[in-house]
């Protein structure tokens, strides 16, 4: 797991930006909401799955443009479904 700089970072460096990026809601510097909006503002385009089991949230993420909300514990199926829906939304 990267922690959040190096990930920024690393989404700064990348020439091609990336479609889709899994963002779970804990990470040490910074909380998912707070990370979600820094992404967004990389790229307004990148589909972010927020991945939580604090479903307390949810709403806020989507709201902040979250492209989709997991609860924790769910199967790498239905991760990879959602996966390729985020890819098939970017891509239309």
């Amino acid at each position: 797991m990267f922690i959040y700089d190096e990930a920024v970072l690393m989404l700064k460096s990348f020439s091609e930006k990336p479609k889709v990026l899994l963002n779970y809601h804990w990470i040490p510097e910074k909380t998912g909401l707070e990370a979600i909006k820094e992404f967004l503002q990389l790229d307004n385009r990148v589909n972010i799955i927020f991945i939580s089991a604090d479903t307390s949230i949810k709403e806020e993420a989507l709201s902040n443009s979250a492209f989709s909300f997991w609860e924790q514990l769910f199967t790498i199926k239905q991760l990879l479904n959602v996966i390729i829906n985020a890819f098939e939304v970017y891509n239309s």
